[in-house]
Parts: C-alpha cells; structure tokens; sequence
C-alpha cells in the first residue's frame, strides 16, 4: 500500500545573527507547515543564527544565542505534531560542527553534523567548522543543562545517522554533500 506524506521545504529571509527574527520566521514557517498538513519541514542551513555568520560562527555566543533559540522552538507546544529540521552550529568535543538538529513534539531526536563542507569559491566553511567523519556512527552529545531542562534529556544521538518512523525513513543530506564525488547516498 502506496503512502503519502507532505513535505514542506522553506526557504526563509535569514538574516546573519538576527536571532529573534529568525526565530520568528522559522515558527511561523512551521506553523504554516502544519496548517498545509505537512508531516516534516525542512529548513535552510544554519537558519537559526543565519548563513552569513562567518567569523562570528567562532563566537561561543553565537552557539550560545542558537541553543537559546532551539530552546523557545521545544517549548512552543503549537509547534508539535510535525517533524521539524532545522539549522545552527554545534559544539561537541571541542569542535564546531554546522547541523541539523531534528526535532519533535519538543524532544531532540538527532544532531546530525554535516558530513562534508563548502570551501571554494565564495564558500569557507572549513574557517568555521569541521566535518564529521565517521559515516554512519553516531555518539551520544550532553545537552546543555536548560535544554536538558525542558526536553527532559540529557543526551542525545549526534552523527550521521537515520530516523525511521512506523513507515518510512528519512534520511539528511546537506548542501556540498549532494555534490561531493563521494556522496553518502551513492
């Protein structure tokens, strides 16, 4: 038997470091996902701080304001009932990772890093992050206390893994990893 789902892809006006604008757009495109009765959105890449961070993605504060963030987003109980993926930097073991982190009903299901990053032509990811590289592992990732806090977690997957629902499997790729000769869906 043939299933159906909708996805909703957003791509939203993210500005650099516009924390509470972002957050506003990034709720408000759930909100209109459900509204469309879509079962996952996806949003852009390091949507929560936004892109055009560059060196301020060396800043604690920024990993700071995005944790902040994330944390409104799992407390916003109108936004259950949808899996959401969404965007911003990640500190694990002393090294600054660009991820998507996947969320539902106001639980972190993973932190999936991105696997491989941008760096020519206009784009120098590698100043800013590092890429995860063990494909297909995952280790567990101590959430903050606060977002321990309203999760009731307190840890969680982080790595390059997969989310299976009672019928389907979603998979994650990000942006260079589409185009890498050793892609991860080949």
């Amino acid at each position: 038997m043939v299933h159906y789902t909708t996805v909703a892809t957003c791509t939203l006006n993210q500005w650099a470091l516009d924390f509470e604008g972002n957050y506003q757009r990034i709720r408000e495109s759930i909100l209109q996902a459900k509204a469309l009765n879509a079962r996952l959105r996806i949003g852009p890449e390091l949507e929560i701080p936004g892109y055009g961070c560059y060196d301020h993605f060396l800043e604690r504060d920024t990993v700071q304001h995005s944790w902040e963030v994330l944390g409104r987003l799992l407390e916003d109980r109108s936004l259950d009932g949808i899996l959401i993926d969404t965007g911003m930097p990640v500190l694990h073991r002393n090294a600054r990772y660009n991820c998507r982190i996947i969320i539902l009903n106001g639980k972190i299901v993973l932190i999936r890093p991105k696997l491989y990053l941008a760096n020519d032509g206009n784009y120098r990811e590698m100043r800013w992050f590092v890429g995860w590289t063990r494909l297909a592992q995952t280790e567990d990732f101590v959430l903050p206390l606060f977002i321990g806090r309203i999760t009731g977690q307190r840890s969680v997957m982080f790595g390059d893994a997969l989310i299976s629902t009672w019928d389907t499997c979603v998979g994650i790729e990000l942006c260079e990893e589409l185009f890498t000769p050793e892609s991860p869906h080949i």
